[in-house]
């Protein structure tokens, strides 16, 4: 698990986290989101030691990570795939992490099978493309086999086989109950992949509850209604407050009111409908609706 308690990090006047506190639970895949420059690298960075917070906590299992002795046991981690030794093979950079964190040196061949590179394990990674990095960033953080896992931006570079493949691990070490911790702008992929959502803007805590219940926050959601008398039910939506579009065929896309309110209106007005259908607003939608006043760097904006 991991805890993150009044977390604050201010750089001279700027201020890249504010108070933060959330929790992160074993047993399933959490996503965390944000718009750029929200602070979820400088987050990331502070739970794992790399960055001293200004104020505030964290913790990985109850203990600050630093407290842990042989890391990678600890937590796996993937933060920057780029940031490795270029002239080293990907076997060798694996085995020396694997030597200082007392991992057997099997464990290096197994990692690497997992994530596909054990044909290229001998190749220096300088030669890498960036979705071969990303994968020998994730056998990294594998390696230890540990309890907590987090993931910065993972799919970056990887193809679509790699991008199922990742879905696929996530879900696979969520169910062996461990913590993964997930930061992505792929709303998509957070859609298929997450269970729960952190979302944070400006360094703040925006949501933390299930994808469904923040999904359902966008206000975006609208209603398909279809009847052989179009113009009729129009009219009446519009009365009670509906803002409607015609779609053709006597289909209706209503806004503003929610299915069960219209099919009782139709019923009281004697109006036989053929199709009645909600539509949700999507992660994306709600995404960039709820967080539309925590973007830093709007493109178009000419302020």
């Amino acid at each position: 698990m991991i805890e993150v308690t009044e977390l604050t990090k201010r750089y001279g006047r700027t201020t890249a986290v504010d108070h933060l506190s959330f929790t992160v639970r074993p047993g399933q895949v959490t996503g965390f989101l944000g718009p750029n420059g929200a602070g979820k690298s400088t987050t990331l960075r502070m739970i794992l030691g790399l960055n001293a917070p200004t104020s505030g906590s964290t913790a990985v299992d109850g203990r600050p990570f630093r407290e842990h002795p042989r890391g990678l046991r600890h937590v796996g981690a993937l933060l920057d795939a780029n940031d490795v030794h270029g002239g080293r093979s990907g076997r060798a950079h694996l085995r020396a992490l694997a030597r200082t964190n007392a991992v057997p040196r099997s464990r290096v061949e197994e990692v690497l099978r997992e994530v596909g590179l054990s044909a290229a394990a001998g190749r220096r990674i300088g030669g890498y493309s960036l979705g071969m990095k990303q994968r020998l960033g994730i056998a990294t953080a594998l390696l230890g086999d540990p309890p907590v896992l987090l993931f910065d931006e993972p799919l970056n570079g990887l193809d679509p086989e790699g991008v199922l493949w990742v879905r696929g691990l996530f879900r696979r070490l969520a169910a062996e109950g461990r913590t993964v911790f997930v930061s992505s702008h792929l709303m998509s992929e957070m859609a298929n992949t997450a269970d729960q959502l952190i979302v944070i803007g400006r360094g703040e805590l925006i949501a933390a509850e299930s994808v469904t219940q923040f999904a359902a926050r966008g206000t975006r959601s609208s209603v398909t209604v279809r009847t052989s008398e179009p113009a009729t039910l129009a009219a009446l939506l519009t009365t009670a407050g509906a803002t409607v579009q015609p779609a053709g065929d006597g289909t209706l896309t209503a806004t503003g009111l929610d299915a069960a309110r219209i099919g009782e209106l139709a019923l009281e007005h004697r109006l036989a409908l053929q199709e009645l259908t909600t539509h949700s607003a999507t992660l994306e939608e709600a995404f960039m609706e709820l967080t539309a006043d925590s973007v830093e760097y709007l493109a178009g904006d000419h302020r």
